[in-house]
């Protein structure tokens, strides 16, 4: 039980902005100074996990290649990726949504935070919260607005205030300790909540539209981009462990029943798009939904693969998302189920193809087989 001993599953989904390229100017905004593509939200798109090319079950060293935050020997520096948010916990990686998209603006600026709620991404004159040692989302995205020409503004958030965390522990340990279901109490528990959440996603938006009209923005002067979560286990008869011996604890990473899994991959994730895209659509947003990014890439799935010595990470054969390792014989409990590496990379491969549609909304999938490169669009009716 190595993935679940500790203290319990504790996986946050998450005033310092992360400038990837160039140097903004007082006289910015609107029209003038360098353009920008700006990130707020979550652990999801704030790059959590991106530490990982893949999982392995090799603990020392580089792990078989798939730690990036390896020195030699035995240190590790998660710096590497995360930069100096490494520290505060907000693991900004350099492989997040935002800076994967490659040269959509002259500067990627990601303001997300791994363990955001919509709380931290509302003005503080509004009912925001500072969070991990930083203002609120929305007045450091004002700073960006003014040094800056901000084009496009992703969002990824309602996961946390959803209780993703809780619904992956319970239903984790329903698994290992308990021999019981978890997606009828949490399904019930969802309801009750999602309501409420979906009001302040809502308001998340309009927090958002304040600040860039404060800065002198026209609603045409910018888009933005609403995204909803990519599932990182697999249905029950996509996973490659069965479920009746310990392989999905020890070997995958991957704790949950076919059940739990089915209800997570079919019901839970699919609610929750649905009910983000009538958000978008009512504040006059896109919506980019990624139930189905890492389907066959998931934590588990058949279609993919851990990996050894034998088998290399690769974007093309290797998993997408962080295994659960509560026990940290590796990284960080709240990089667990989190897109790793190689998903950021499809995640911002899709941002970018979107970037380059200036309405509609559109799900976006991979090529079975392929890397990243593969995503492609498909418009939503």
């Amino acid at each position: 039980m190595r993935r679940l001993a500790g203290a319990g599953l504790a996986l946050p989904l998450a005033l310092t902005a992360v400038f990837t390229a160039g140097a903004g100017t007082a006289a910015a905004g609107p029209g003038r100074g360098p353009t920008a593509v700006v990130s707020l939200g979550d652990s999801y798109i704030s790059g959590e996990a991106g530490r990982w090319k893949g999982n392995s079950l090799t603990n020392s060293g580089n792990r078989t290649g798939t730690d990036r935050a390896w020195v030699s020997g035995s240190t590790y520096d998660p710096a590497k990726v995360y930069g100096t948010t490494a520290a505060n916990g907000c693991h900004r990686s350099d492989s997040a949504e935002v800076r994967s998209a490659g040269p959509i603006a002259d500067v990627a600026v990601n303001l997300a935070c791994s363990g955001a709620t919509t709380d931290n991404v509302f003005r503080a004159a509004n009912g925001g919260v500072a969070f991990k040692g930083e203002a609120p989302q929305a007045d450091q995205l004002a700073a960006v607005a003014a040094s800056h020409d901000v084009k496009v503004i992703a969002l990824s958030i309602g996961g946390n205030d959803l209780g993703f965390a809780d619904i992956i522990e319970e239903c984790a340990y329903d698994f290992v300790l308990w021999g019981s279901y978890c997606h009828d109490d949490q399904q019930y528990a969802v309801d009750q909540k999602i309501d409420g959440v979906m009001a302040k996603v809502g308001k998340s938006v309009d927090e958002i539209r304040a600040v860039m009209s404060a800065a002198g923005y026209a609603a045409g002067d910018y888009r933005i981009v609403l995204q909803s979560y990519p599932s990182p286990i697999p249905r029950g008869a996509e996973n490659r462990y069965p479920q009746s011996d310990w392989s999905r604890l020890n070997t995958g990473g991957c704790p949950f029943w076919n059940r739990d899994s089915d209800w997570a991959r079919d019901s839970l994730v699919p609610q929750l798009a649905g009910r983000l895209r009538a958000v978008a659509a009512a504040k006059g947003t896109q919506f980019l939904d990624l139930r189905d990014m890492m389907q066959g890439r998931e934590v588990c799935a058949k279609a993919s693969r851990l990996v050894s010595a034998s088998a290399p990470a690769s974007a093309a054969t290797s998993e997408w998302a962080r295994w659960i390792d509560s026990s940290e014989t590796q990284g960080k409990v709240q990089e667990s189920m989190h897109p790793n590496y190689f998903g950021q990379l499809a995640a911002g491969r899709c941002l970018a193809l979107v970037h380059a549609r200036t309405s509609g909304d559109f799900s976006c999938r991979n090529t079975a087989g392929g890397d990243h490169t593969g995503m492609y669009l498909t418009a939503l009716p």
